[in-house]
């Protein structure tokens, strides 16, 4: 039997006043993240900490720099191809201007309305987990 490989992945959960950045992926080589929601992020590399690893990756993608606070939630997922395990770190910015690099898409939405959109299958997991005093939270 083939062992998948397995990555490990930070997810930056950026919110501005009271609203969540949520990005669209575009045609991707698997199916099953094609046109699919996700909070940006990516792979660590070896030897980087979670917190290194978002700020590489929103720099290189979008040009976007924030600043990563506490860990809301980790899950593992296993897609058919890969598996990952997923570490979402919510993380402010001053602005919610950025550049998009790697996506087709891009929304704030609202904690308590983030289902309202089709996400990636980790990323959705994630969500599920989030603390309920956060995911109830609307904008004053």
């Amino acid at each position: 039997m083939e062992k998948r490989k397995h990555f490990n992945v930070v997810a930056a959960v950026i919110e501005v006043d009271g609203k969540v950045l949520c990005m669209q992926r575009g045609v991707s080589r698997y199916a099953y993240t094609t046109n699919l929601w996700e909070f940006p992020g990516g792979k660590i590399e070896p030897g980087e900490t979670p917190e290194q690893a978002l700020h590489r990756e929103l720099i290189e993608e979008m040009d976007y720099d924030v600043e990563v606070h506490e860990l809301l939630a980790k899950a593992t997922h296993d897609y058919p191809d890969f598996s990952i395990t997923l570490a979402a770190y919510r993380c402010t910015a001053s602005t919610t201007e950025f550049t998009m690099r790697e996506h087709v898409a891009s929304c704030w939405l609202p904690w308590n309305e983030l289902l309202t959109l089709p996400w990636c299958a980790a990323d959705e997991r994630l969500i599920g987990l989030f603390p309920d005093e956060i995911m109830t939270q609307q904008k004053n």
